[in-house]
């Protein structure tokens, strides 16, 4: 598929599929006249990458960690970063709870 396709696919722009593919952490190859065109898995390739981003891995911790889901295998470094990274949301979540529920209890004092 051509990259607006995919695109619209993915539900992200035509810039951060570039982006993505200057990173490392996407590949398309090349029509004789230059058209990028992606295999079906990109899509889920894009969502993926789409998910790491928001949960606050930077490109190169994703680009570290591709290389694991295509080959279906963890390694000890991997599974490390990945419990690094699942600590670092946990105290995330936890702040964000903490924030909720300063808010709730502001919101539950009475009018003046």
């Amino acid at each position: 598929m051509r990259i607006g396709e995919l695109a619209r696919r993915a539900h992200v722009s035509v810039r951060a599929l570039r982006y993505y593919e200057e990173q490392g952490l996407l590949a398309s190859r090349r029509s004789p006249s230059g058209q990028r065109h992606y295999a079906e898995p990109a899509v889920d390739r894009v969502q993926l990458i789409r998910h790491l981003y928001a949960a606050g891995l930077t490109s190169r911790t994703i680009a570290g960690l591709l290389p694991c889901v295509d080959a279906r295998v963890s390694t000890p470094e991997s599974r490390a970063r990945l419990a690094a990274e699942r600590d670092r949301i946990d105290a995330q979540i936890a702040g964000l709870t903490q924030a909720r529920n300063r808010l709730d209890a502001l919101a539950a004092v009475p009018e003046s």
